[in-house]
This record gives C-alpha cells, sequence and structure tokens, in this order.
C-alpha cells in the first residue's frame, strides 16, 4: 500500500519527530486537485483502550457511489509513540498502516479522522499518511487543533475559512443544517475546494463521513474484541 509513497521512519524521540515533521512538510502537495470522481474512499481511525496503552487501528473502504463497505481492515497492538499534542500521528501511524497492507482494495482516497495541512506545524496525520502512501489524503476533524473562524451559515455546505497565523488551512464546514461543523484540511494530492465536495458526498444523512462512521464502528469493535 505504500508504493509510490516514502518509507516510514520512527522516530527514536520527540526531538527526532518534530524534525521529521518539518523536513517532510515542504513535500506534501497541497494543490491537488486530486480525483473529484473516485472510485473507492478509505476511512481511517483508531480507538484507545482506557489506559491508553492499547489501541486498534481500522481501515474501511467504501463504494464512493452507493457508499457501501466494499473492504476492510484492523490493526491491534500498542501506541508506537508517547502522548504529545501535535505528534499522534507517530502514535498511530505504523497500526494504521498495517491495516492499510492488509486491503485487498487499494483505496482512490483517504479520509482521516483527524487534520492535515490544520495542524501547528502544517503536517497532520492526514499529510503523513499521503506523503507515505503515495495517495490522496484530507482530513476531517471534529474539533480544531489549531485556528480560528467565523461560524458558517446553517444550511448544509456552508463554509467559513480556517485560519491560523493569517494562513487558511482549512474550512469550517456544515454539513448538516444546524448541526456543529466539521474541520476539513487538505492531507496529500487533493485541493481544498475538492476535498470539502468529497466530505459532502461522504455525508448524505449524518455530520461526520460515512468513512469516518464505519471505520470508528470497527476499530472499537476490533478493540472490545482484543480485551475482552
Amino acid at each position: 500500500m505504500t508504493a509510490g509513497g516514502i518509507p516510514y521512519r520512527p522516530p527514536a524521540d520527540v526531538a527526532e519527530a518534530l524534525r521529521v515533521q518539518e523536513e517532510l512538510r515542504s513535500r506534501v502537495d497541497l494543490v491537488g486537485p486530486g480525483p473529484t470522481a473516485p472510485t473507492t474512499v478509505a476511512g481511517l481511525d483508531v480507538a484507545y483502550a482506557e489506559g491508553g496503552d492499547r489501541l486498534a487501528a481500522a481501515v474501511t473502504v467504501l463504494d464512493a457511489g452507493t457508499l457501501a463497505v466494499v473492504d476492510e481492515a484492523v490493526s491491534v497492538g500498542r501506541p508506537a509513540f508517547g502522548y504529545v499534542p501535535g505528534l499522534f500521528a507517530f502514535r498511530e501511524l505504523p497500526a494504521l498502516l498495517e491495516a492499510l497492507d492488509r486491503l485487498t482494495v487499494r483505496p482512490d482516497l483517504l479520509v482521516c479522522d483527524g487534520h492535515g495541512l490544520a495542524h501547528p506545524r502544517r503536517f497532520g496525520l492526514a499529510c503523513h499518511l499521503g506523503l507515505v502512501t503515495g495517495l490522496p489524503a484530507i482530513g476531517v476533524g471534529k474539533t480544531p487543533l489549531v485556528g480560528e473562524w467565523d461560524e458558517p451559515g446553517p444550511e448544509r455546505g456552508a463554509w467559513t475559512p480556517l485560519r491560523d497565523g493569517g494562513e487558511v488551512v482549512g474550512r469550517v464546514l456544515r454539513t448538516r443544517d444546524g448541526v456543529k461543523p466539521v474541520f476539513v484540511s487538505v492531507g496529500h494530492r487533493m485541493s481544498l475546494d475538492n476535498a470539502v465536495d468529497r466530505v459532502l458526498a461522504l455525508t448524505p444523512r449524518y455530520r461526520l463521513p460515512e468513512t469516518t462512521r464505519t471505520a470508528d464502528r470497527l476499530c472499537r469493535q476490533a478493540l472490545a474484541a482484543a480485551l475482552a
């Protein structure tokens, strides 16, 4: 699954993790435009045990037209890195990559439960995953990690820019009328316009994309089974 990407190197410590983010962020493609009519779209999510010492990473691949799950894989293990804000990708990437490698369907787009450019060092999980896999990737966060914004209009499809330090790092997008917005940012090989369009296509009924909902359910089930 990492064909066309860069090899993942686990950092030895926080200083090295910060160096990796600084070094790799210049290699991210924030222009895209990326696939406007993908055949398959993958959702990625991670669930943690209460003590934080075990995790389950899940990837679900959906038919982009019907939103039916056509493939899925999980990886259960231990976090690969300490709990450091802004460095969560290093905790989760090894397990997510293992789950991706277990897929039989190569997705056209990765949708991460988290952030891409909307990150303190402009290199969130969606950026890192996109670079390592070589696949187009976007981040859809339930809550913001950085930035300030105005509340978008109440109707589905309304959005406002998410800005951090004067730079637009994403969009605050309303996916359901009158429901809390989500935070969309580019990960790799996608434009922000296309990322927003893809998120709206993945949210026909609920606030969160179907990719996130199915991956969230799968990683929780896998973790419960592992801890039983």
